[in-house]
């Protein structure tokens, strides 16, 4: 599917009717998607196959709100997500792979190790790829969250797949609608997938080369920059001011910042300081890189267990400084009331989620340098939500 194909697909999706919110009929709800599906270019024939006694997966409900990247402690994450196990698999990965390795990232300018931890991350190197049926899993999303498209578009794409000759036995994955060894949605398998020899259709499944040039190409199409570390952690200096959370490499080296191991930040580029556990903890720059991670899962704590876990297989030390745990930590209803408070002082106006990416972030370092807060390192704290409530 081109762009424009996916433009029209995506217009004629956001015309059709949310019938699963207005009358509560699954059945005529994947009717509706027959329009769309036309307009891509679908056969009726592969449609009816597909819609033909496809039903609610009701194990579904509520699947979306308790992703674990989303609501789970970045520290526990990160210790499973990059745990030193599944670095040890994807070293035995880099090494059975060397070869397509070596001329993949050549290709696509992605450093081998970025490449593994995705695909470590996506579905333990293939050992964990899901077994549902994507094509109903994408359907039944897209009638119980009719406020958001994408889930139709991606049955549609699915489709789309099939038109192009990949078997609907192939269409099994996460209950997402991810598939495949990278984990692809459909339409991300349209765009991204290539086939490392140079076969017309890529073999996410089964091949091992396909996939790593498959998650490289997404890296490359998505604005990898080659020789970029994604995450960097970094020593913050004595008397540092914390007037600043986002500034190029070069002002934050001239503040005295420097990175753990000794070396030295890149010479171009900016940068966002993080503190995942506050000031007390340890402290990253994330760069233009670790965004383009957030590309492939939305999750911040996604992206940082990918780097920490390329980092990892290739053998460089990582998070040296010791990561303190939180001794009350907020809960969802907490978390949601400090963007709430955000949000009445004018300093965020996304969505109250409970969920603290750069955004949130960098409204309460605002709000900590309004409140006069000597280390404002913009992490959601327990001290936080009282100084918002006392004001």
């Amino acid at each position: 599917m081109n762009r424009r194909e996916f433009l029209v697909l995506a217009a004629s999706l956001a015309s059709a009717p949310a019938l699963g919110q207005s009358a509560g009929d699954f059945g005529s709800f994947v009717e509706s998607l027959r329009a769309p599906a036309r307009a891509a270019g679908v056969p009726a024939e592969i449609f009816d196959s597909v819609a033909s006694g496809l039903t609610l997966d009701p194990s579904l409900a509520g699947k979306r709100a308790a992703q674990g990247e989303f609501v789970r402690p970045l520290k526990t994450y990160v210790e499973e997500a990059a745990s030193p196990a599944r670095a040890a698999k994807g070293k035995a990965m880099r090494d059975k792979f060397a070869g397509p390795l070596r001329q993949i990232a050549a290709q696509y300018g992605a450093p081998p190790e970025m490449i593994l931890a995705l695909w470590g991350m996506e579905s333990d190197y293939g050992a964990s790829r899901g077994d549902r049926d994507i094509l109903r899993s994408l359907a039944t999303l897209a009638f119980l969250h009719p406020d958001n498209p994408v889930y139709g578009q991606e049955f549609v794409a699915g489709l789309v797949l099939m038109q192009r000759g990949i078997s609907r036995e192939k269409l099994r994955g996460s209950w997402a609608g991810a598939m495949g060894d990278p984990q692809f949605m459909p339409s991300a398998f349209l765009k991204y997938a290539r086939s490392f020899d140079g076969r017309a259709t890529p073999d996410i499944w089964s091949s091992g080369p396909d996939s790593l040039a498959s998650i490289a190409n997404f890296l490359k199409e998505s604005g990898w920059r080659a020789g970029l570390p994604p995450l960097i952690e970094a020593r913050i200096p004595a008397g540092f001011d914390y007037a600043t959370l986002r500034a190029d490499f070069s002002a934050f080296a001239r503040a005295g910042l420097a990175p753990v191991d000794g070396g030295a930040f890149p010479p171009s580029g900016e940068a966002m300081l993080f503190f995942p556990a506050g000031a007390p903890g340890p402290a990253f720059l994330l760069s233009e890189n670790f965004f383009v991670l957030k590309a492939y899962n939305f999750s911040d704590s996604y992206a940082f267990a990918g780097s920490v876990l390329a980092d990892r297989i290739a053998g460089r030390p990582i998070l040296r400084e010791k990561w303190p745990n939180e001794a009350l930590p907020l809960d969802q209803a907490e978390r949601e009331a400090i963007q709430r408070g955000l949000t009445a002082r004018g300093l965020y106006d996304g969505k109250i989620d409970g969920r603290f990416g750069p955004v949130t972030r960098l409204a309460i370092h605002a709000f900590q340098r309004k409140a006069g807060v000597a280390k404002a390192d913009g992490y959601p704290s327990r001290a936080v939500l009282q100084l918002l409530n006392a004001r």
